[in-house]
């Protein structure tokens, strides 16, 4: 198998897991997305940890906390990674998957979005055809949900951001994650101290299997993030960028055919309609990079 297949594969399998664990979050009833997101938290920076030693790595770690401005960065980032976390958490435990799904939809065009607003990028006819129809989908459904599809635009916004704190950094992917899940770290111990202290925790408390669910969960987020971290050097960032679609489109299909949310006939419009947009951005992006 040639090096650019294997990471294909690779990145879609990573793809794929980050969509199945939909399927793993609510198994974590009755506990809260927030003790969850604290549970993720401080078992990711747990493995992390047992991770940078075994590979050796915590050379780059130190070199990395030296450069100050990065580790800003890498702070924000964190605080970005948190809230898409815990907010993705909110939706799929409060039986709102379609909708997560569409906010990693609409993602790639919030980054478009971005480049004009930001960097004054100049879009080519098929990126504004896309943004064009990104803004009557996102219309259409404020129309069909009653109101802007909230968590939706958050996963995107805050999604969106945080890839554009990324792209301008030159960190390793494990290195620059342990910063990342650190900064968020204080804040989940901190969390997880009042709960016990107030016995209002339920990891540990509920049952055996809840605890080690809960410690599981640190390694349902680590695991695609490493097939994602060993495929990105073998492969094209157009064909990342192609492959991305696989994580909501999975997760749209557990929330219609396993949780049974939901699609009235206008919805689908909607998604219809955005799924064009997106197929008008990634042929438009296959032009460019010829």
């Amino acid at each position: 198998m040639s090096d650019a297949r294997r990471g294909a594969v690779l990145v879609c399998a990573a793809y794929v897991l980050w969509g199945l664990s939909t399927l793993y979050w609510p198994l974590l009833e009755p506990t809260g997305p927030v003790e969850i997101l604290t549970s993720r938290v401080l078992w990711s920076l747990g493995a992390l940890i047992v991770l940078l030693s075994v590979l050796g790595r915590w050379v780059r770690v130190r070199a990395l906390a030296r450069r100050a401005g990065t580790l800003r960065l890498l702070t924000v980032a964190g605080a970005l990674m948190g809230a898409n976390w815990g907010l993705f958490l909110f939706a799929v435990l409060n039986g709102q998957v379609v909708e997560a799904a569409l906010g990693f939809f609409v993602t790639p065009l919030v980054s478009v979005a971005f480049g004009v607003v930001l960097y004054r990028e100049r879009l080519r006819p098929g990126q504004w055809a896309a943004v064009g129809l990104g803004a009557v989908t996102l219309g259409l459904l404020t129309v069909e949900y009653g109101g802007p599809p909230w968590i939706a635009l958050g996963l995107a916004a805050s999604f969106g951001t945080y890839g554009l704190i990324k792209k301008h950094l030159s960190v390793g992917a494990i290195e620059g994650l342990f910063v990342e899940t650190s900064a968020l770290f204080p804040f989940a111990l901190a969390y997880t101290v009042v709960l016990q202290a107030t016995g209002q925790a339920t990891f540990g408390h509920v049952s055996a299997l809840n605890t080690a669910l809960g410690i599981g969960a640190g390694l349902v987020v680590l695991v695609p993030l490493l097939l994602f971290g060993a495929a990105a050097p073998r492969i094209s960032l157009t064909m990342i960028g192609m492959l991305q679609y696989i994580e909501p489109a999975v997760q749209l299909l557990l929330g219609v055919l396993v949780f049974r949310e939901a699609m009235p006939g206008l919805r689908w419009a909607g998604f219809a309609l955005l799924w064009a947009a997106l197929a008008i951005l990634a042929i438009d992006g296959l032009r460019a990079a010829r």
